[in-house]
Parts: structure tokens; C-alpha cells; sequence
């Protein structure tokens, strides 16, 4: 996928668990690890804005293209 979530590296910086975010944007545990993972195929707006206030940071920060090389 040429799109490549950062999501855990975002956590990491700000020290916030799982658990955490998950209260705070008001998302699933399971939801919020397929984001996480990389394995989700899309995602709101206003899920990535809470996330975004959530962690104090912007959707570049979380969200980033990867040209893959053929």
C-alpha cells in the first residue's frame, strides 16, 4: 500500500497507550489496532481529526505516501 500509517510512532512521542487513544477519540480497541496496523482501507475525517486533537498533531504526522518502486 502506498499509503503508510504512523500511527504508533505518533503514540510513542506523545507516551499513550492504546487503551488510551481509544477513550479519548472514542473509537474501538479493535478499530483503532486495524488503524494502527495498517490493515484499515479507509478512515474518516472526523476520525482522523479527533485522533489528530487526541495526539496533539497533524495528518501528516500520522498518515504518509510511500512511492513504491516498480
Amino acid at each position: 500500500m502506498a499509503i503508510t500509517v504512523n500511527l504508533d510512532v505518533m503514540m510513542a512521542k506523545r507516551k499513550m497507550s492504546l487503551n488510551e487513544l481509544s477513550s479519548k477519540v472514542d473509537i474501538t480497541l479493535s478499530n483503532l489496532s486495524i488503524l494502527k496496523t495498517g490493515k484499515a482501507k479507509a478512515i474518516r475525517f472526523s476520525t482522523l481529526e479527533a485522533i489528530c486533537q487526541a495526539l496533539d498533531c497533524q495528518p501528516g504526522d500520522i498518515l504518509e505516501y510511500v512511492r513504491n518502486h516498480a
